[in-house]
């Protein structure tokens, strides 16, 4: 939203399904399952390429408003291990939001390492590819880390693709620029994956009260 209207309070009503307002996200609402990720992460001798397994869970929220402004989207959980291992190699929770008076795409994601960003892009409800990006200092799309992964591994910027696959997969690539003491250049920290699904989301709480009420309703 660039265009500010006057009014800033006053809400929309807002339709109670989310899985039928996603836009762009619609294809990434469920349950899923990817077993060819790759991430090329910094270590001191060099990058470490370094396959892993993730499961991710992208379940639809109730509308959510900010006055006149309206998002669909979905809270997601990500864990991510090693191939035979079980400790989690990493862990990622946030919303993706859509706006659809606008085109905006909004990722929202927080890592228990005391680092959270916020990723913006702009496409269309009928897209299969889109992309975003958070950048260092910017107070609309920004980059917040604890104070020693601010010296050590500096994040100045958090690009991600997704791509919504014909074959009802989608898949994503990610470039994280860090700035590291002692290297002449950014390293740019990568990761990959395709993800299948393995469950149906679980509508959202209005649209799951909207359903019961036409049950509810419908001649017996």
């Amino acid at each position: 939203m660039t265009d500010f209207p006057k009014d800033i309070y006053t809400e929309p009503e807002p339709d109670p399904d989310t899985l039928a307002n996603l836009g762009p996200l619609a294809g990434m609402a469920g349950i899923w399952t990817g077993t060819i990720g790759l991430d090329v992460n910094p270590k001191a001798d060099g990058p470490e390429r370094q396959a892993f397994i993730e499961r991710i869970e992208l379940q639809p929220i109730d509308a959510q408003t900010n006055g006149p402004q309206l998002f669909y989207g979905l809270r997601y959980h990500t864990r991510i291990v090693k191939p035979d291992d079980v400790e989690t190699f990493h862990d990622q929770v946030g919303y993706w939001l859509w706006e659809p008076a606008t085109g905006a795409v909004i990722q929202t994601l927080s890592i228990p390492r005391g680092q959270a960003a916020m990723a913006v892009g702009k496409t269309t409800a009928d897209a299969k590819t889109f992309r975003l990006q958070a950048v260092r200092g910017s107070e609309m799309n920004g980059i917040v880390s604890n104070p020693f992964l601010e010296y050590a591994f500096r994040t100045d910027s958090y690009t991600i693709t997704v791509s919504i696959n014909a074959d009802g997969t989608w898949s994503y690539e990610q470039e994280t620029v860090l700035i590291i003491p002692g290297q002449a250049e950014p390293f740019r920290h990568t990761d990959h994956n395709t993800l299948h699904k393995i469950g149906e989301p679980t509508p959202n709480p209005t649209a799951q009260a909207a359903a019961r009420k036409r049950a509810e309703t419908q001649p017996q």
